[in-house]
């Protein structure tokens, strides 16, 4: 049972490892890529697609199983322990699964915690913050009527009254 759980948290870091390096550099899926498919269907250079980085489960499963047996027959073949136990390689398996995921954890929380991230979400939250406290403001003060000032486009609804001395000028009573 223990040597079981030494296996199992090896394995953890080692798929935190493979992830890591392989969000580094996708060198050599890229590599198997260009071996298998035409010039057409060859993933783009801007693709950062591995064996572990951006796969779905189910084909990180396959990988993962795969290293493992192309592991256990190379230990196989070349000592002479022919004694590679299902729940060793199981636990390992499972553990380096687990340890992809915890690694594309720790590579997404690394990549949204940079400077230039931060300084984004920062002027983010400040307009936020300030468009927030405008809001209370304007609902917070009392409305004061001001005067509109009258717009050229808009027709007076009430025509001006003329003050009575411009009546007795109108009537030629004063001059």
């Amino acid at each position: 049972m223990t040597l079981e759980i030494i296996v199992f948290v090896l394995a953890i870091l080692f798929g935190i490892i493979l992830y890591w390096s392989e969000s580094k550099s996708n060198r050599i899926y890229r590599w198997i890529n260009h071996l298998t498919h035409n010039e057409e269907l060859q993933m783009k250079a801007d693709n950062r697609k591995g064996f572990f980085h951006v796969q779905p489960f189910v084909w990180r499963l396959v990988y993962i199983t795969l290293l493992f047996v192309i592991g256990a027959s190379i230990i196989s073949f070349a000592t002479p322990i022919n004694a590679f136990y299902p729940q060793y390689f199981v636990s390992g398996i499972v553990a380096t699964l687990i340890g992809t995921y915890l690694g594309s954890l720790i590579v997404f929380a690394s990549e949204k915690t940079k400077t230039s991230h931060m300084k984004k979400a920062y002027e983010k939250g400040r307009e936020s913050v300030e468009e927030f406290v405008d809001d209370v403001k304007e609902k917070l003060e009392p409305e004061i009527d001001k005067p509109q000032p009258a717009s050229p486009n808009k027709v007076s609804e009430a025509p001006k009254k003329k003050s009575a001395r411009d009546r007795f000028k109108d009537k030629g009573i004063i001059k």
